[in-house]
């Protein structure tokens, strides 16, 4: 089963520090997944910074990071919007543990001029990642994705874009 953590903070430099921890524990193998990083300039814009690099939320690349940054904030990525897709995908979403009221916490933690972390992941070492991201602190939402409603997403969302 594969979990969506989003960890908030009140600047990037924070969240970039968290970010290149969780790259540390990728390479260690305590987390089995991916990072994204968030960033909503003063003006409420989200700009993402996937693994391949910096890209605007208008025009993110890779279906997953794009689409769940789409579901995430109700932004249309990758032309998501274009006819009943939208639904589509928000209904995959619901059925993977993205509801309403977790993009409604994900973009209460995202308030303009603070920045994120979002890890989607299948395996973790609990007790060492948490001893290597507490000195960072922050807010902490968390939901969990089965497999099959992870790659169905992937799928839809891969032809969406």
């Amino acid at each position: 089963m594969a979990e969506l953590v989003v960890l908030g903070y009140d600047d990037d430099t924070t969240a970039r520090a968290v970010y290149q921890t969780v790259q540390e524990l990728q390479k260690d193998f305590i987390i089995d997944g991916s990072a994204a990083t968030l960033k909503r300039d003063k003006d409420g814009k989200v700009v993402v910074e996937t693994p391949t690099g910096a890209v605007g939320a208008g025009t993110a690349s890779g279906a997953l990071w794009g689409g769940l940054i789409g579901l995430l904030f109700l932004v249309p990525i990758g032309g998501l919007i274009v006819g009943g897709l939208m639904g589509a995908a928000l209904g995959k979403a619901a059925d993977m543990g993205i509801d309403d009221q977790f993009r409604e916490k994900v973009q209460g933690v995202l308030q303009p001029g603070s920045s994120a972390v979002v890890l989607l992941f299948n395996k973790v070492t609990p007790d060492k990642a948490l001893a290597a991201l507490a000195p960072y602190g922050g807010q902490v939402l968390r939901t969990s994705l089965t497999q099959e409603a992870e790659a169905e997403l992937t799928k839809a969302l891969s032809k969406a874009g």
